[in-house]
């Protein structure tokens, strides 16, 4: 039975006998990763995970320094154990309908990890610290929607750390540079092509812009680029699949890195960007890439080791969200994948062969259209993909809220977590 005893009353977030983490801790925390100026984030946020204190004890110990949830990941916690019981119970005491229910439960979360994670924000001076939690996917067309929705959540939650995800449509995009002008940190999400990528850092960019013209300081705002790895192989080893060809399996498993390694050569161009200067030279820090989705789908059956994804991204000046399964085994790794180094290397003649350089990247992913793959068109059906798996991960949320309200004030003692 976790901390929050038999009836699922969740204590408030920072009450005692909160783990937390204090700032020496924290401070060697940051030193781990920090030293390379590599983050590592934890990939899932729970009510399970906040109570029982393992979240912050991977904080105090040095091992992640951020989270990033999402629906797919939340809709396999409320209603689930006796966690969320006491909270549901009030809001169903209240009268509360799902979807606001919803929200509560959502908020308590992400202010109960702000809170374990703040000395590691303030040990970074912002950079990282971060809760990173996607806002409802079903507004990603929405320009408006989104932005309401994220003053709505960002006023809530009330934490300086708290990040919000918007997926990196035409209109989130929109939204993302409102939000940044409003003082808000933001993640594009699904950012699958260097060409998103290049939207996702102009809407950032803007962003900035417009909140330097609001007169807010650059350097307290924070974003990220995330970048979802293995959705990329898992949707081209299919097409691969089907080629059947020897040449067609030399390429399985290996596109999804390459093609982060394109992104991330790109990132590195536009830091040299005029615009950027500008930016930088007024505080701004750069939206850094995050890469996500780094779990390796079945790696017994695949034959790829559970860090294929994890291992080569974690890179200097970069976010990688990994499951607490993967960290483990991360733990175990001596080497770091610096990919900036390794295309110095290259240039000078140095490096050695292996998928690791930029321009080895370039070459596999050219080899794509031999197999009739356009990424472009690829990276456009994934978005919409990622969209409905999120939307329907949002309404599964709905349906496993909505009976422990029917069931009234019964689904817990009416003492449940603040709402």
């Amino acid at each position: 039975m976790g901390p929050t005893g038999p009836t699922g009353r969740a204590p408030a977030p920072g009450a005692a006998g909160e783990p937390g983490c204090g700032p020496a801790e924290a401070a060697a925390a940051s030193r781990r990763w920090g030293a390379a100026g590599i983050s590592v984030w934890l990939d899932g946020l729970s009510r399970q995970r906040l109570a029982s204190g393992r979240l912050a004890a991977l904080a105090r110990q040095g091992r992640i320094a951020g989270v990033v949830s999402d629906p797919a990941f939340l809709a396999r916690s409320p209603a689930g154990g006796p966690y969320y019981t006491g909270q549901l119970g009030d809001l169903a005491e209240r009268g509360v309908p799902a979807e606001r229910a919803l929200k509560a439960l959502a908020v308590h979360d992400i202010r109960w990890a702000c809170d374990i994670l703040r000395p590691v924000h303030e040990a970074t001076a912002g950079v990282d610290g971060l809760v990173c939690v996607t806002l409802d996917p079903r507004l990603a067309h929405d320009a408006g929607a989104t932005l309401a929705e994220a003053r709505m959540l960002w006023r809530a939650v009330d934490r300086r750390n708290a990040m919000l995800g918007i997926p990196a449509t035409a209109a989130g995009l929109t939204a993302l540079s409102a939000c940044l002008a409003e003082g808000i940190n933001v993640s594009a999400t699904l950012v699958l092509s260097a060409a998103c990528h290049r939207q996702a850092w102009d809407a950032y960019a803007e962003g900035l812009e417009r909140a330097r013209a609001a007169g807010r300081p650059l350097a307290s705002l924070a974003s990220v680029a995330a970048f979802p790895v293995s959705r990329i192989d898992t949707a081209v080893d299919a097409l691969l699949d089907r080629e059947g060809t020897l040449e067609a399996r030399a390429m399985r498993g290996a596109v999804a890195v390459a093609a982060a390694r394109h992104v991330h050569e790109q990132y590195e161009r536009m830091l040299g960007e005029p615009r950027w200067h500008a930016l930088a030279a007024r505080g701004a820090r750069p939206q850094r890439l995050l890469w996500t989705a780094t779990t390796v789908p079945e790696p017994g059956a695949s034959g790829l080791l559970p860090t294929r994804y994890a291992a080569p991204l974690l890179t200097r000046g970069t976010v990688t969200a990994v499951t607490e399964e993967t960290l483990d085994e991360l733990s175990e790794l001596d080497e770091l994948g610096e990919l900036s180094e390794l295309d110095e290397l290259e240039a000078a003649g140095e490096a050695p062969p292996g998928p690791g350089t930029y321009a080895t990247a370039r070459r596999l992913l050219g080899h794509l259209q031999w197999f009739g793959i356009d990424h472009g068109e690829l990276a456009s059906r994934l978005e919409t993909e990622a969209l409905k798996e999120l939307n329907d991960a949002w309404h599964q949320l709905l349906d496993r809220v909505t009976p422990a309200l029917d069931k009234g004030p019964a689904a817990g003692d009416g003492t449940g977590g603040t709402a």
